[in-house]
């Protein structure tokens, strides 16, 4: 019995100085340290701040108290660092949504950019193979036509009031065709200033006019309006990703990332709840930005839809070269009816002496119609891409960039940046987390364990964004309905049922004392009698044959020449 009882105790004794002596060596293993100076030297800083034992009862401001690797001025240089680490990953990925959308505008904006150019460029060439020099002695007309689209599509409505640009071109092209097809009578301004205030009421180019500055205006208010929507994005990401943290949150960054150097235990990372709750702390501002930027993503969706559908820019700029020649061929078959109305209402004008003296017509009529491109014939754009493609592809983005800021936290607490279960540093010691994760935005940081959040100052810089979000996105809808409001214009209805022109205007000038030039006199038959010509339509609504066109070019010539075959 005396002999197990000894027994017993040497054995207990032996296990006793085991233990003692794992735990001295672990000790020594904590006291040294090599790993926090390797580590500490990995961040550029000098290794002779590290200590090379650790230290008992460091003073201290941040890491827990006891042992540590780390002196005062150390945890102040990890503390600057805890900043940056903090700063790295939401830059990284601010960067990354800046350049895609950056990237956006710049194609969308070319894209646009170069649809005008191509139309100009389309129109001039037809025009020049078209009507010869009788266009090009009015080609200014055109280019300052385009030149305003375009200053109206990078400015908008408060350097280009659209309406008024395009009753201005249609009353200009009335004047300068009226007098082409009556060069047998010499007109004053003042009569031609009667003819331009009526252009609306004697539609002389048919329902083009109408019809294309519904299409115009929509789609450049579109256009336009996504446009800037494309440029804002990268504006407010860059504003709200360079908004400093708060020495709290640093203070948190910091006890967070590097307390575990402190320790002695370099490869301890955080919990993933404990992470959450620091960067939702530090980016509660953010995150209070999220609700404004979706409703912001959804309008540019929804406005994209438009540019793929019934505000197209590419399908109403292509072929405008093709709409302004139909309008004009719809003057030149209507020229005698429209000079009648004019003469009744206006006035008989006087015989041109130049035009009896000359005795010759050097320019015949306008001639010759064209048919839209086909999708297949349409010139390559910007780039060899097209609206559809751009749309399609931008979508996808901006539907990717939805929750961008009430997601950071969750984007940053993944992967190698925490650790998984309980093996984690929690803020104090290697172990379980037990708080509460609490949830995004500022008025959830009140009860946040981690991170000491001013919930009564919200940040500035962030505020501002949200009002721009706010702005661009009622901008947006209003583009969506074909309205701009981003100036005083007022928009007519879908049906275009409001649409008033320079018709409405008064008439001051003496052969002119009515508004209803139709009927304020008698009608009277001018120049040679010719048999009228009937419009044959295809079943279809489209153009008329080419055959009364040329029939009616040589009637319009025949009665140019009358006066000389006399």
């Amino acid at each position: 019995m005396k002999k197990m009882f000894v027994s017993s105790t040497v054995g207990y004794t032996l296990v006793l100085l085991f233990v003692s002596t794992v735990k001295a060596q672990a000790e020594t293993s904590k006291k040294n340290c090599n790993e926090v100076r390797a580590a500490y030297s990995s961040k550029g800083f000098n290794v002779n701040d590290v200590p090379n034992k650790g230290i008992q009862g460091a003073p201290l401001k941040v890491c827990p108290q006891g042992f540590s690797c780390c002196t005062v001025e150390m945890e102040e240089k990890l503390s600057q660092q805890s900043h940056s680490d903090l700063k790295a990953p939401v830059s990284q990925l601010s960067t990354n949504l800046q350049s895609t959308f950056k990237q956006k505008h710049s194609h969308f904006d070319q894209f646009f950019r170069e649809l005008l150019e191509n139309a100009e460029r389309s129109l001039n060439t037809m025009f020049v193979r078209t009507y010869g020099m009788m266009y090009v002695q009015n080609a200014e007309l055109f280019k300052n036509f385009f030149a305003s689209l375009k200053r109206y599509y990078l400015l908008g409505g408060g350097a280009v009031n659209l309406d008024a640009m395009l009753s201005d071109f249609w009353a200009d092209l009335l004047e300068r065709m009226f007098r082409l097809v009556n060069v047998q009578y010499e007109f004053t301004d003042a009569y031609m200033e009667c003819v331009s205030r009526h252009t609306e009421q004697l539609q002389p180019f048919g329902d083009v006019p109408r019809k294309l500055r519904l299409q115009l205006t929509r789609a450049f208010v579109a256009a336009r309006t996504f446009t800037r929507g494309l440029l804002l994005m990268p504006e407010v990401v860059h504003k709200v990703s360079t908004v400093t943290a708060s020495p709290n949150c640093v203070r948190a960054a910091m006890k967070m990332l590097y307390c575990p150097y402190c320790s002695g235990q370099v490869a301890l990372k955080p919990c993933q709840n404990y992470c959450l709750n620091v960067m939702r702390g530090c980016l509660a501002n953010q995150a209070d930005l999220d609700t404004e930027w979706n409703n912001f993503l959804d309008a540019m969706l929804s406005l994209a839809e438009r540019l793929e559908g019934p505000f197209n820019f590419e399908s109403v700029v292509d072929p405008i070269d093709v709409k302004i020649s139909e309008a004009i061929m719809n003057m030149q078959e209507n020229s005698m009816q429209v000079s009648q109305k004019v003469f009744q209402g206006c006035g008989q004008p006087k015989p041109s002496k130049a035009f009896r003296a000359s005795r010759s017509v050097k320019e015949p009529s306008f001639t010759g119609r064209f048919r839209p491109y086909s999708p297949d014939a349409r010139p390559t754009t910007a780039a060899g891409t097209s609206l559809d493609r751009l749309t399609g592809d931008v979508k996808k983005k901006l539907k990717h960039a939805k929750k961008f800021w009430s997601t950071l936290p969750d984007t940053v607490c993944a992967g190698e940046r925490i650790a998984p279960g309980d093996e984690c540093w929690n803020g104090t010691a290697k172990s379980r987390y037990e708080s509460v994760v609490i949830g995004n935005g500022l008025a959830n940081q009140v009860s946040n364990p981690d991170v000491d959040v001013d919930i009564t100052k919200p940040d500035i810089v962030i505020r501002s964004q949200i009002a721009a979000l706010k702005e661009m996105s009622s901008w947006l809808k209003a583009a969506h309905s074909g309205n701009d409001i981003s100036v005083d214009n007022s928009e007519d209805d879908e049906d275009g049922s409001t649409d008033e022109g320079s018709g409405s205007g008064n008439c001051d000038t003496p052969p002119c004392e009515t508004d209803d030039i139709y009927f304020s006199t008698p009608p009277v038959v001018l120049g040679p009698r010719v048999i009228p010509v009937k419009e044959n339509r295809p079943a279809d609504g489209g153009h008329r044959t080419s055959q009364s066109s040329l029939l009616l070019v040589v009637l319009c010539v025949l009665g140019l020449l009358a006066p000389h075959l006399r």
